[in-house]
This record gives C-alpha cells, structure tokens and sequence, in this order.
C-alpha cells in the first residue's frame, strides 16, 4: 500500500529526441510480438501466480511511516523477490495515478522484502515492486524481531534499527562465495577459569549446550580475553554460534587474536568499522549464510546474524563506546540482553569492574556472580595507595611535576623496574583555571564564562572561553586569594612537567591524536588518558591515577561508578603487588570509590550503589526517558504526550549551552541555541508503555509537520 503524492514523475522517454530515433522506436514496438513492460512502472505485466503481494519495509526512518506496505510482484520478479531481500520501489504515488489497475509515480526508495502474500488487506490498487537489488537474503526472520524489539524499546522506528543492523550492500563481496563451515571443535580445558568460583562449571555448560548467565568480574591482567576465547570455543563444540561485543578495536584484536591461538582460522569472523566496507560486508555474509559461527566485534556487531546463537558475551559494558549514537540510540548491554531472551541462549557479561546493571541482573537473580574469592583478588591486585590533594610535595623535583612525594616516589621506584603508567583525566593544553586555596572555579565577571589561560599554565594571561575577554586582575569572590591553578592538566603538558622531573627517561604520550596499542618493558613514562592506556609487556610497574577530584566532581549520575572503572582499567595493567606492583590515586581517601579501588571491590561498589538508587528511584531500579529542544517545543511536545499513570515529570530545566568551536556531546544543543530537557520517570515494568507513549507523540509531531523537533531518548546514559 503506497501513500499519497500528487507529484508528478519525470518527462516522458524519448522527450527532445530527434524524429528518425522516434521513428525508429515506433517501428520496433510495431515489430515486437508482445510489448515488454517498463521495469519502471511494470504497467501491463503479469503478476506473480502465487503470492502476488509482497509485504516492504521502506527505508524512510519516520515514526509515522513506522509500519509495512503492500506492493504487486510482478511476473518476472517472482523467483528473486523472497523474504529477507533488498529491493527499491516506488513510495508516494498517488491515487490519481492508476493505469492498467496499477499505481504509478512516486520516487524510488530502498527496502526490504518481508514477506509473500496471497492478498493483500489494501482495497485499492498496489504499485508494484520495482526492482530486486539483490538475491541475497539478509533480513531474516530473527534478525527481524530483534530489530524490532530494539525499536519498540528506544520508542525508535524499524527501518533505523535496520540501519544500524544491516551493512550496506556491496556487490563484489556478495559475488564471492563463503568458504564450507568448519566442524565444531574439541571442547577446551578450563585454562583461566578456574581462578574463578564456578567458573569451571560455567564452561562446562557451554560445551553441554546450556545456556548459563553470569555476570564475571575479571581479575586484573591480560587474560580476560584469553578467557572470553574459551568461553566462545566451548560454545562452537556444542555445535552452536557465539557473539562477542567489546568496546573498541583494540579490544577486538586481542580477542582475535586469543581466538586464533585456541581455534585456529576460518572458525570466527572479526567486525569493525576499520575493516571497510568490503571486507565487512564479506565477513558479514560469511555469518549470515552459516560459513563462521562466532563473532567478535564492536558495537556495530551486536546485531550480526549468528546461527543458532549460543552465547552472548559483552566486556566492559560501562564503556561509552556501547552506546550507539545514531537513532534510536541503543546500548550494546540491552540489545544483548534482548538477544538472550529471544535465542535463549548463554549472556556474559564481564569486565574488571561492575556497573550497576550487572549488580541488579545479580541480585534480581536473573545472572549468577563469576568472582574470585578475596585471596586470590588479594594475589593478582597491584597495591593501591591514596594521596590527599592537601599532601604537597615537599622537594623541587617534585613541586616541579606537581606530585605528591608519595607519587613522585612511587614513579621513581617503579622505573627502576620497568614502565610507568599516568593517567589524566583529558587531553590538550587549555585547562580551566579555579582558585588554589578553595577550588572556586575562576569566571568572568561579565558573563560568569570558565576562565582559561592562554599558554596553558596558571601564571599567564587569562582570557573568558565565552565571551573572549581578557582578565587582569582576578581575585576569588569565596576567599579573596589571587592564586590561581589548573583544574585539569592534559596529557600534553603532564608529559613535559614528567619529563622535566625525569630528564633522563623517554616520556610517551597515549590519547586521541595517536593511541598506543603496546609499549615494551623497558623504562618509561607512559601518559594517558582514561580509555587509551597501551598494554606493556610485562605489566607496568606502578601507575599514577592524577586530578581524581576532576573524574568524581562531575555532575553526573555515574561519577562515581564511572571514575572507579576507569581507575580499575588502568590499575588492572600494573604488575601484582608480588611482583612490586603499586599504584598511586591522587583523589580523598575517604570517598567511597576510592576506598573500593584500594580494596579492589568493584563488584560491593555497585551493589552499594543499586541500594541508593532504589531508595531514590534512580535507573536502573526505574526507568528513564529525556525530551530535550527549545523551551517551547519540549512545553508543546508534554503537553500532547498521553503519559502513563505512574509517570514523574521532573523539569524542564535548561541545558548547559555549547559554545562555538566546542566538541558537542551526544543530545547538546547545536551552537547557539538555548534548549531545556524534561526527564520522565516510570516504575519497574512500565517502560514498555512509556516508550510507547513517546513514540506516538512523536510521531504525530512528524506526521502534522511544521512544528520544531524534540529529541527523545529512553534510559539517558548522562542525566546529570
């Protein structure tokens, strides 16, 4: 069934040719015994014997056109045109347009081919399907019904999901054939998993065909990706197909990598976005058609087509790189736990932290903990010590690299032994000034802008980040001081006040202009930030978690949770405290987040954490959407919307505005413009019908058209 268009289509065939070519065609029609109907409208051809109707989803990512359409198969079309395949049709031809019974006009548009039917429930007359793109199935049923349980879940509509779940075609990888399946291995010994509580019986499911729950908390060190390679192999000697996700590319080669050590090639397919087009959409295919029954990958590949699925597994599920930043916006974490149910199939989800939604699938009984006992925790953690900011250093060296002497002593000791780790919270030269005597932040006195220096350090000229004013003469408006110093020192100018402290060690820095993957077990400092930290050979033989103020002063929900697996992923690298592992925390001793780094107890962390937000309604325990535009649009936009009975509004409230030149955060405001957000809270087992509503409010908005655009998104990962 196509929708309304009253516009017409192109200039007819043969418009402006000279009179012999015209005459020419007459000629040949005349001749033709039975005239070939034009593929681009199929007006006289004969329709498809059996299941004449096919059912399409287009590619047009509107909420209001969030359903199928009928079309006519032609005759000719029959044997391609099956369930799953790409084809292109024309949308928009309106009811005027009917010639031979047939609709005509409208522009061609991609999609997919659901389903063949008998008849279809439209009365009126059907456009037919105006090409079939390829014969290569790739939507299939499965894959199909997850799509659409993740729309239905972010209040999103089926063809961006698909979007996201389907690479775009291309037509020299689908020409190549996929190599034979391989036979399922031999089931593989516990190796690793054995340092853990259940851990052997965990695999030994795998391999028997069950399917287990667990959520893991990895012991520090490199072998986690060792053991996610077991788990993945004693699922494929059960006959069935594993699927990993983990944050970012460099993750995914070490499982590879692990993969190709225990099983060998051609049993796994490895889905990035570096890989390119082609060689994605071929080791794709190679997944879809049953060739490779295991995948590992980013958060593109949390949709991959697995036979058979047998195991899901996700590492470090509190990473930003799970959150998928096109619409509708969903977490790896969820699609995967959507995938679970629907498969019924093993979930993993590991990491050497814990975030609140792995401790709430604990405590609500749906997954079982994978933990180590506290000995062994104890063996394989490095020693973590704390420094307060009030701790100054009491020697020049070490005021020259702005150390506590404890830091600036644990930098020396470990170098004697290898490399050592630092990590700084962000990047670049141009810190934001505050007070050095009661932090104030230091702004501008006609706009209330952030204060920053222009050559980066805190005795220059300062300057305001909004207005561009100079200031000459600040004081603090708290306490009257006039000194000044950096809230947050970037990784470059950490490096140079080290190597000024270190003159004779080589100082490398690991960030986004260039991330290091490894670094060799020789002597050096190693700067990073959080995200970024290169593996040494060996282990690093301490670590500098600096400026841990700045991580947990944020005002953010997950502060805390996230500044604790940040410290944990970079402490995780340094040697066991056997071996003279030590890391050094510059943050206050007494904060919950740093008493769990020194007990290394992420997991009492995150329970903890779940208490507090149950008694204060907070997600996970609730669930979360945001609406967020221009004051009147987010009034209009709550005004329409038939919330359930149990909703709390909580706002609006304004969004701190972006400044020009600025990176944009997911869900910002573009420069310039002044948004407010509402938040909208429901109680467990309503988020279903809140996502609904949502939806269907922003549907109509889309349907009536001409009103300002509201951003939607269901559990925010950032709700301050």
């Amino acid at each position: 069934m196509s929708s309304d268009n009253r516009q017409g289509g192109g200039g007819a065939a043969g418009e402006g040719a000279p009179p012999e070519q015209l005459a020419l065609i007459r000629e040949s029609v005349r001749r033709a015994k039975t005239p070939r109907a034009k593929p681009r409208t199929w007006r006289g051809a004969a329709l498809a014997e059996e299941l004449p109707v096919a059912r399409v989803l287009v590619d047009k990512g509107v909420l209001h056109l969030d359903r199928y359409f009928d079309y006519a198969v032609p005759a000719e079309l029959d044997a391609d045109a099956q369930p799953g395949v790409r084809v292109r049709v024309r949308f928009g031809a309106g009811r005027g347009r009917v010639r031979d019974g047939r609709r005509e006009g409208g522009g061609l548009i991609d999609g997919f081919l659901v389903e063949r039917l008998a008849a279809s429930d439209y009365a009126g007359p059907l456009a037919a399907l105006a090409q079939v793109v390829s014969p290569e199935p790739v939507l299939g049923p499965r894959l199909l019904g997850l799509a659409r349980a993740v729309a239905d879940r972010y209040a999103g509509s089926l063809a961006d999901v698909l979007q996201l779940a389907v690479p775009p075609r291309n037509a020299r990888a689908e020409q190549r054939p996929s190599p034979a399946p391989l036979p399922p291995p031999e089931p593989p010994s516990a190796g690793t998993w054995t340092r853990y509580e259940h851990g052997g019986a965990f695999l030994e499911s795998l391999a028997s065909g069950g399917a287990p729950r667990a959520v893991w908390n990895a012991l520090p060190g490199p072998e986690w990706s060792e053991a996610l390679a077991r788990a993945v192999a004693a699922t494929l000697a059960s006959g069935r197909g594993a699927l990993v996700v983990v944050p970012d590319g460099r993750a995914a080669a070490r499982v590879d990598a692990a993969l190709t050590a225990l099983l060998g090639e051609g049993r796994h397919a490895l889905l990035t976005a570096d890989a390119g087009p082609e060689k994605r959409y071929r080791e794709w295919l190679a997944v879809r058609r049953g060739s490779v029954r295991a995948v590992v990958g980013t958060r593109a590949a949390m949709f991959a087509p697995v036979q058979d699925l047998g195991l899901v597994a996700l590492w470090d599920d509190g990473d930003d790189s799970h959150s998928e930043l096109h619409a509708p916006q969903p977490h790896a974490r969820e699609v995967l736990l959507l995938r679970a149910a629907q498969d019924r199939c093993g979930f993993l989800l590991g990491g050497w932290s814990c975030t609140v939604e792995g401790a709430q699938l604990v405590e609500s009984g749906w997954a079982r903990p994978l933990v180590a006992d506290r000995e062994r925790v104890r063996r394989a953690a490095p020693l973590v010590r704390t420094v307060g900011d009030q701790d100054l250093a009491r020697d020049e060296a070490a005021r020259a690299a702005r150390l506590p002497t404890l830091a600036w002593q644990a930098v020396r000791e470990g170098l004697r032994q290898g490399p050592v780790l630092v990590q700084v919270p962000r990047r670049g030269y141009v810190p934001r000034m505050a007070c050095a005597q009661c932090r104030a932040a230091a702004r501008c006195r006609h706009c209330s802008g952030p204060l920053q220096a222009r050559d980066g350090g805190a005795g220059g000229a300062l300057w305001c980040g909004w207005c561009g004013r100079e200031e000459g003469a600040w004081h603090c408006p708290e306490c009257g001081s006039f000194r000044l110093r950096a809230q947050i020192v970037g990784a470059r100018r950490t490096a140079e006040e080290l190597g000024r402290a270190f003159p004779a060690v080589p100082v490398r820095t690991s960030g986004r202009e260039q991330v290091l993957d490894t670094v060799s077990a020789s002597p050096a400092l190693v700067v990073s930030t959080p995200g970024a930290e290169p593996v040494a050979e060996g282990g690093y033989a301490a670590a500098l978690l600096l400026d841990g103020w700045a991580m947990l002063g944020r005002p953010d929900l997950r502060a805390g949770e996230d500044a604790l697996r940040r410290w944990i992923a970079a402490a995780a690298l340094v040697r066991p405290q056997e071996a003279g592992g030590t890391v050094v925390v510059v943050a206050e001793p007494t904060l919950r987040p740093v008493q769990a780094l020194v007990r290394w107890d992420p997991v009492g962390h995150a329970v903890r954490e779940l208490a507090e937000r149950a008694e204060l309604g907070f997600p996970p325990v609730s669930r979360m959407a945001s609406v967020s535009g221009s004051a009147q649009a987010v009034s209009a936009f709550l005004g329409a919307v038939e919330l359930p009975a149990e909703a709390e509004l909580l706002g609006p409230v304004p969004v701190p505005a972006v400044p020009a030149g600025r990176p944009r955060r997911p869900g910002s405001p573009p420069p310039g413009e002044h948004w407010e957000r509402a938040l909208i809270r429901v109680p467990p087992g309503r988020g279903a019908a809140l996502a609904a509503a949502l939806k269907a409010a922003q549907a109509a908005r889309m349907a009536r058209g001409g009103e300002e655009p509201v951003r939607v998104r269901i559990d925010p990962p950032d709700i301050g």
